[in-house]
C-alpha cells in the first residue's frame, strides 16, 4: 500500500473511533454534569448530590436520552433548591427521562419540621424541576424536603409510571409535599403514578390540555385545580380514572379572591374513585388563602363548564362535608352536570350557593 494511503486511512480511523466520544457521556457528580448539552445520551450514575448543589441538566438538545443507571441521594443543607433540574435548548426540543424504576431521595426526613413552607427550616423545592418537552417515565422520588415535582415544559410533555414516597412524612412532620405543580404548560399528560403525600396529589395552577389519568393519590388533599391567581388560566383539563384514599379533600377547585385577569373553564371529571375522605368530597370555592377559606366573595374569576362526564365518579366520606360550592355573584357559569357524582359514607350534607348545578 501506498505510504500516503496508508496515512489517510489510519487517520480516517482514528477519526471515526473519536467521533462518538462528544455524544455520550456519564454523569457521576455535578462537574460531569456540565458537559450534558454537547450529549445526546446521558448515563446518570449512583452518586451523592453535594447539600447546596442543584443537579441541572440543561441546554439538552431535541433527542436527548437520559438514562437512570443508578440512585440519587441529595445532600442536606437549608436552601432554597431546586435538587434536581432537566431542561431543553429550546421549548420544542424533546428530551426522553428514563428512570428505570431508580431512585431520588431527598433526604426530607432532615428537614421536616411540620410548617412546610411556612416557617421553620429553609426547604429546598421542587425537589425535581421539568422544564423540558418529552417524556419522563420510571422514576421514584422519595423524602421530598417540600414540594416534589414541578411542571413548567412550554411544550407537550408526558409522565409515566413516576413514584412520589413522602409516606415518612406523616408521622416526621412532613408538609407542603405536593406531587406535583404544575404552571406555564400547554399539552401535559401526567398518568399510572403514584404520589404518597401530605398535600395537594395534582395543584395545577396554570395551563391547558393537561389530562390526568389513572394515577393514585394516598395521604394527601386530593386533586386540586388551583390554587388560581392574579393572570393565572386553567382551561381544557381532563381528570380520569385516578383513585384517591385517605385523603382530606377528593376533588377540588380552588381560587384566589380578587384575582384578576384569570380564570377556569372546561375541566372535565370522569370514572374517579376516592375513599376515606375526612373533610371535603368535592370542592368549587373562590374565597381560598393560604390559610384556608375566608367565607368571603367579592371580586371573583370565572369558573365556566365543570362537568362530570363517561362513567360515574364516587366519594365515600369519613366525616366532613360532602361538597361546598362558593361562587361569588355570576362567576360559574356555564354547564355544570355533576349527575355522575355519587357521594356516600358519613358526612354532613353539602352546601351550594349556585343554582346551575344539575344533579
Amino acid at each position: 500500500m501506498h505510504a500516503s494511503l496508508a496515512f489517510l486511512l489510519a487517520f480516517v480511523a482514528l477519526s471515526v473511533q473519536a467521533a462518538p466520544a462528544g455524544n455520550a457521556c456519564v454523569v457521576d457528580s455535578i462537574a460531569a454534569a456540565k458537559n450534558a448539552a454537547s450529549c445526546s445520551t446521558i448515563t446518570i450514575k449512583s452518586f451523592t448530590v453535594p447539600g447546596g448543589q442543584t443537579l441541572a441538566l440543561e441546554g439538552l438538545k431535541d433527542g436527548t436520552i437520559v438514562n437512570f443507571a443508578g440512585d440519587l441521594t441529595f445532600g442536606y443543607k437549608e436552601w432554597e433548591g431546586p435538587l434536581f433540574r432537566v431542561s431543553g435548548a429550546s421549548d420544542s426540543a424533546k428530551v426522553t427521562v428514563n428512570g428505570n424504576g431508580h431512585v431520588l431521595d431527598g433526604q426530607g426526613q432532615l428537614y421536616w419540621d411540620g410548617k412546610g413552607g411556612n416557617g421553620g427550616k429553609t426547604k429546598p423545592h421542587p425537589m425535581v424541576k421539568l422544564n423540558a418537552a418529552g417524556s419522563v417515565s420510571k422514576l421514584v422520588v422519595k423524602n421530598t424536603p417540600a414540594h416534589a415535582i414541578s411542571v413548567g415544559a412550554k411544550g407537550a410533555l408526558v409522565i409515566d409510571s413516576v413514584t412520589i414516597d413522602d409516606t415518612l412524612g406523616a408521622t416526621k412532620g412532613g408538609h407542603n409535599t405536593d406531587c406535583f405543580d404544575v404552571s406555564s404548560v400547554n399539552g401535559l399528560t401526567i398518568q399510572n403514578s403514584i404520589c404518597k403525600n401530605q398535600d395537594d396529589c395534582l395543584a395545577l395552577n396554570d395551563g391547558k390540555n393537561v389530562k390526568f389519568l389513572n394515577n393514585q393519590c394516598i395521604g394527601g388533599h386530593g386533586i386540586s385545580i388551583g390554587s388560581i391567581k392574579a393572570g393565572k388560566h386553567v382551561d381544557n383539563v381532563l381528570i380520569q380514572g385516578n383513585t384517591i384514599a385517605d385523603s382530606d379533600q377528593a376533588l377540588r377547585i380552588k381560587t384566589y379572591n380578587a384575582a384578576k385577569d384569570a380564570s377556569v373553564s372546561n375541566i372535565h371529571y370522569n370514572d374517579n374513585h376516592a375513599t376515606n375522605i375526612k373533610k371535603y368530597g368535592m370542592m368549587v370555592v373562590q374565597d381560598y388563602t393560604n390559610d384556608g377559606e375566608t367565607g368571603k366573595v367579592d371580586q371573583p374569576m370565572p369558573i365556566t363548564n365543570v362537568n362530570f362526564e363517561g362513567k360515574p365518579s364516587t366519594i365515600v366520606m369519613n366525616g366532613g362535608q360532602a361538597y361546598k360550592v362558593l361562587c361569588g355573584a355570576n362567576s360559574c357559569t356555564g354547564t355544570w352536570d355533576w349527575s355522575l357524582l355519587k357521594i356516600s359514607g358519613k358526612s354532613k350534607a353539602g352546601t351550594s350557593n349556585i343554582k346551575n348545578i344539575k344533579w
